[in-house]
């Protein structure tokens, strides 16, 4: 049964909520507050998912869910407000949160989102629990197998692993509206030569694009001559981008056409700089076809790598 935790100034919402979430079976309120400067960590021990409001004396949504982040809290957020400032609700978003309830409080609306906050919890605690149980099964195997056994399953488990990450990647670049892009597959090489050594992963963030690029070719074609490696880097980095920019009008369409659509509240604000994805956004809504936005590619490779990975 999922825990929750409400933080709402407004006497008459929090009844709402918690009769709302008892009602539907969706799990049980634990405790609530009036305002975030009483709420500590402490209190949030156990505590699934936290439903708070924007707008609250003494400490706002946004601060309250700063310092709760900053004491350790690692919960789900589900933010209560009737604002429409964009700036706002981007701001929100950036802070961690999953989702946004909207005022005057809707039924259908609260049992909707907290469903699917609920499944993606089942979802989240089950993958956790098969990981668990496949290493220890992987401990037991190494502990009682001989020596060629334990190499066969060692190579068996990175193959599944393996396999398992690129199933995860096919999945997002689904999801992100890239799949048919010509760097989709530049895209799953890229992952796949991090991945086989985690050091490669931890440098992303510090290593040059080109020279990914280039370990990466050097992987797959061997040793080219510096013309022809030159080429094909650029060629690379080319599809990438491209990729990049498909995957950022994607999410601003699906944000232009429903702000609360789950793939657009999960993915752009993570993989993508929330600012240029509302001038994205504004971009389309007057029919402009190209964007003066800027966007990262090692920031989408970095998150790309971690959703994966997850």
């Amino acid at each position: 049964m999922i825990r929750f935790f409400l933080i709402e100034d407004d006497a008459v919402v929090r009844r709402m909520l918690e009769r709302i979430i008892m009602d539907s079976g969706l799990g049980e309120v634990v405790d609530q507050a009036s305002d975030g400067i009483s709420v500590s960590i402490d209190q949030l021990y156990g505590v699934d998912v936290v439903l708070i409001d924007l707008l609250m004396p003494g400490l706002d949504g946004i601060q309250t869910i700063r310092k709760l982040r900053a004491e350790g809290f690692t919960g789900r957020f589900i933010m209560v407000s009737q604002v429409e400032n964009k700036e706002m609700i981007g701001e929100a978003y950036l802070q961690g949160i999953d989702t946004f309830i909207h005022k005057p409080i809707n039924r259908l609306e609260v049992i909707s989102v907290l469903r699917r906050v609920a499944d993606y919890l089942k979802l989240e605690a089950s993958l956790q629990s098969i990981r668990q149980s496949l290493q220890i099964l992987d401990v037991k195997g190494k502990d009682t197998a001989d020596p060629e056994t334990k190499n066969a399953a060692s190579a068996g488990s990175g193959r599944y692993a393996q396999s398992g990450l690129e199933q995860k990647a096919r999945q997002l670049l689904l999801q992100l509206g890239i799949a048919s892009e010509a760097g989709a597959s530049d895209l799953l090489m890229i992952i796949n030569w991090l991945v086989q050594d985690p050091r490669r992963g931890d440098r992303l963030r510090d290593m040059q694009l080109k020279e990914l690029y280039t370990q990466v070719l050097h992987k797959l074609h061997g040793n080219l001559d510096e013309h022809s490696l030159g080429k094909e880097v650029r060629a690379m980095e080319q599809r990438i981008r491209r990729m990049v920019l498909q995957a950022f009008t994607h999410l601003s369409s699906l944000g232009l056409t429903d702000f609360s659509n789950p793939t657009f509240e999960h993915f752009a604000p993570r993989l993508f700089d929330f600012h240029e994805v509302r001038q994205r956004m504004q971009e389309l809504e007057a029919g402009e076809k190209t964007t003066k936005c800027r966007i990262s590619v090692r920031k989408f490779l970095s998150v790309f790598l971690m959703e994966a990975k997850a």
